[in-house]
């Protein structure tokens, strides 16, 4: 079993920085793919980045890439999303998942745990 917790969300505006933290529990953190993913109001989960097992093999989805940077601490258990350039479509609740794939993995249905999610609102 793997929970994860995420935080470092919170209101902000266009053009600001944020970065999200999600620590895992157990020992095994340094053998998972690592996923972000958001969800906003109203609509499905999609996947925004995610980072294999070992650094630095990592995906971004389009509309991210360039402003967004995934990273891991396996001796910290823990994953950060650095996201940059916030736009007021970037806003969503922000959730860390964990794949027991050995290669960076997109689909949601390819990860096993979940965080609670860590809500990013964007104001224009």
């Amino acid at each position: 079993q793997v929970q994860l917790v995420e935080s470092g969300g919170g209101l902000v505006q266009a053009g600001d920085t944020v970065r999200l933290s999600c620590e895992a529990s157990g020992r095994t953190f340094s053998s998972y793919s690592m996923g972000w993913f958001r969800q906003p109001p109203g609509k499905g989960r999609e996947i925004v980045a995610a980072i294999g097992p070992s650094s630095p093999s990592t995906y971004y989805t389009d509309s991210v890439r360039g402003r967004f940077t995934i990273s891991r601490d396996n001796a910290k258990n823990t994953v950060y999303l650095h996201l940059n350039d916030l736009k007021p479509e970037d806003t969503a609740a922000y959730i860390c998942a964990a794949s027991y794939s050995e290669v960076v993995v997109s689909a949601t249905l390819q990860y096993h745990y979940w965080g609670q999610g860590t809500q990013v609102t964007v104001s224009s």
